[in-house]
C-alpha cells in the first residue's frame, strides 16, 4: 500500500504540472475538433474509415469507437508523444531527481508512475474524443442507439496497447541524453513514419489478403481489416477486396453503408493486443536501472558544453571581419555560439548535404530540404535561450536589446540556412533565377516561423514538429517548396506567409522577453 501511495503521489504531481500548462488544453481542444471532423456527413462524399470500394459502416457507437480506436492508434501516437515527453528531462535538469532518490521510492515505481501519467493524459484525450464522437453519432442520425461499451471497446483493445508503447518510448527518449531535444523529435518522427508505412504495407498487395497471425501491427489495422472484409463479404454474398482506407477519402458518388454493431474479440486479438501492451510495460521497467546514469548525464551537460568548440578557432578568423557595429558584433557572437555547439556528426552531415547539392538536378532539391533541417534546433530555440538559461534579466537590460537580439538571431538563422544550401542557391541563380528567389524567400519564411512559433508557444517543439512534417510531406511528393516545377507559386505562398509570421513575432517576442 505504501508503494502504491508513492506511485500515486508522483503520478498526481505530474498530472498537476501538465494540466497547468496551456499546451495540454490546446492539444485537447485540437484533438476534440479533429474528432468531430472524423465523422463527415454522408452527402459530402468524404469518409474517414472505409473499405477500398468506399463502403463504410453506419455511424453507430461501435463504428465511432472503431474509427477513433484506429485513428488514435496512429495520429495520437505522434501528437501524444510530443505532448507527454520531457517530464523525466525536467526532473533531471531541475535536480528533483536528486531529492526523490532520498525517499523510499523505488526506481521501478518512479518510471511506472511517469508511464502511468502519460497514459492518463492519453486516456483523457480519448475520453473527450469519445464524447465528441457520440455527439457526432447523434447529430448525423444514422444510428442513434448509444452503446458506451461498444464505443469504448476498440479504444481499449486497439488504442491502449499502441499508446502504451508510445508512452514507454517517451520515457526512453527522455532517458537517452542525445534524444532529449531536437534530435529526438526528428528521430521519433522518422520512427513513427516507418511504423505507419510498415502497417500499411500488407494493404498494398493488390487485393491479396495477408494472413492474420497471433502478432500483427501495433495499431491493430490488420485484424480490423479482416473483420470488416469478412462481414462485408457475407453481406454482399461475394468476396470483396481486402484493404482499409484510414484518413480523409473522397468519393464522387454516394458510397454504400453497412451495419457494424461490434468488434469481435477472439483469442488471436487478445494475444496480439496483449503483446504490445506487455512490450510497453517491459520497456518501462527496463528503463529503471538507467535512471541514475541518465540523471548524471543531465547534470554533466554544463561541463560538456564548456569544452565545445575548442577545435573551431578558425571561426574567429572567418567571422571576425563581419563583426562591425553593435548588430554585427551581436550576430557574429550568436553565430559562433550556434556553430561551436555542433558535434562532429553534424559537421559530417552538413558536408554530405552540401556535396549532394552538386549532384544531378533531381537530387538537389531534396538535398536542400535536408540541409534546412540541420539547424532545426537553432531556429525555434534561439528565442528561448535567455529564458531557459535564466539570463533574460541581464541580457534585456542593455539599451535596444529587444530589436537587436531578435535581428541578430534572425540573421543567424538565415545565414546558416543559406550557407548549408549555398551550392543549390548558386545553381538555381544561374539556371532559374525565380527558383533561386523562391528558395531565399522560403529560407526567410522558415526562420521567421521558427522564431514566431518559438516565442508564441514558449516551446521549440511545435515548430520542430511542423517543420519535420512539412519536409516529410515534401519528400513524399506534396511539395510546399516546389523549386523545380512551380517556383513562382512557391515564391508567392512563402511570401504571403511572412506577414502573419512577423505579426505573431512582433506580438509574442516582447511578452516572452518580459517573462
Amino acid at each position: 500500500m505504501d508503494a502504491f501511495l508513492r506511485v500515486f503521489a508522483i503520478l498526481l504531481a505530474d498530472l498537476r504540472e501538465r494540466t497547468r500548462t496551456p499546451k495540454f488544453w490546446i492539444v485537447l481542444g485540437i484533438m476534440s475538433s479533429a474528432t468531430w471532423w472524423c465523422f463527415p456527413a454522408h452527402e459530402t462524399g468524404f469518409s474517414t474509415l472505409s473499405l477500398p470500394d468506399g463502403s463504410r459502416g453506419y455511424y453507430s457507437s461501435a463504428w465511432a469507437g472503431l474509427a477513433l480506436g484506429l485513428i488514435y492508434s496512429t495520429l495520437l501516437n505522434l501528437v501524444g508523444f510530443y505532448l507527454v515527453r520531457g517530464t523525466l528531462t525536467r526532473d533531471f535538469e531541475t535536480r528533483v531527481w536528486q531529492l526523490l532518490v532520498t525517499t523510499p521510492m523505488t526506481r521501478a515505481g518512479f518510471v511506472f508512475a511517469k508511464w502511468a501519467s502519460h497514459m492518463v493524459v492519453f486516456a483523457s484525450i480519448a475520453l473527450v474524443g469519445t464524447l465528441v464522437a457520440l455527439a457526432a453519432q447523434w447529430v448525423r442520425a444514422e444510428d442513434r442507439d448509444i452503446d458506451l461499451i461498444e464505443a469504448l471497446k476498440p479504444l481499449l483493445l486497439l488504442s491502449l496497447p499502441s499508446l502504451a508503447l508510445t508512452a514507454a518510448l517517451a520515457i526512453w527518449f527522455d532517458l537517452i541524453p542525445w534524444l532529449r531535444r531536437t534530435a529526438g523529435n526528428v528521430v521519433y518522427f522518422v520512427f513513427w513514419s516507418a511504423m505507419v508505412m510498415l502497417s500499411l504495407m500488407p494493404f498494398e498487395g493488390g487485393g491479396a489478403a495477408p494472413g492474420r497471425g497471433w502478432i500483427n501491427d501495433a495499431g491493430g489495422m490488420i485484424p480490423v481489416a479482416h473483420q470488416m472484409v469478412e462481414l462485408r463479404s457475407a453481406q454482399v454474398g461475394e468476396p470483396v477486396e481486402f484493404g482499409l482506407n484510414l484518413g480523409s477519402a473522397y468519393f464522387e458518388e454516394p458510397v454504400d453503408r453497412f451495419e457494424w454493431k461490434t468488434l469481435q474479440v477472439d483469442a488471436k486479438l487478445l494475444v496480439d493486443r496483449s503483446f504490445w501492451l506487455l512490450l510497453g510495460l517491459a520497456l518501462v521497467l527496463a528503463a529503471a536501472p538507467l535512471l541514475d546514469w541518465a540523471a548524471s548525464r543531465g547534470l554533466s551537460k554544463a561541463k560538456v558544453a564548456s569544452g565545445a568548440g575548442r577545435g573551431l578557432r578558425w571561426l574567429d578568423y572567418l567571422l571576425d571581419p563581419f563583426a562591425r557595429g553593435p548588430l554585427g558584433v551581436l550576430a557574429v557572437a550568436e553565430l559562433k555560439l550556434a556553430l561551436r555547439q555542433r558535434r562532429w556528426w553534424w559537421w559530417l552531415a552538413a558536408v554530405a548535404a552540401i556535396g549532394a547539392q552538386i549532384a544531378p538536378s533531381g537530387i538537389m532539391p531534396i538535398a536542400m530540404l535536408l540541409a534546412w533541417m540541420l539547424p532545426l534546433d537553432v531556429l525555434a530555440r534561439g528565442v528561448l535561450r535567455d529564458r531557459d538559461h535564466a539570463t533574460a534579466s541581464l541580457v534585456f537590460s542593455a539599451p535596444h536589446a529587444l530589436p537587436r537580439l531578435l535581428a541578430a538571431r534572425f540573421l543567424v538563422g538565415v545565414a546558416m540556412l543559406c550557407i548549408l544550401s549555398l551550392p543549390g542557391l548558386l545553381r538555381l541563380a544561374i539556371d532559374a533565377p525565380i527558383a533561386a528567389m523562391a528558395a531565399i524567400v522560403s529560407i526567410v519564411s522558415i526562420v521567421s516561423w521558427g522564431l514566431s512559433l518559438g516565442a508564441l508557444c514558449r516551446n521549440a517543439r511545435p515548430f520542430e514538429l511542423v517543420m519535420v512534417g512539412v519536409v516529410y510531406v515534401a519528400l513524399n511528393g506534396h511539395n510546399l517548396f516546389d523549386l523545380a516545377n512551380d517556383p513562382l507559386s512557391t515564391l508567392m505562398v512563402q511570401a504571403m506567409g511572412l506577414v502573419p509570421a512577423w505579426l505573431l513575432l512582433a506580438w509574442s517576442w516582447p511578452r516572452l522577453a518580459r517573462r
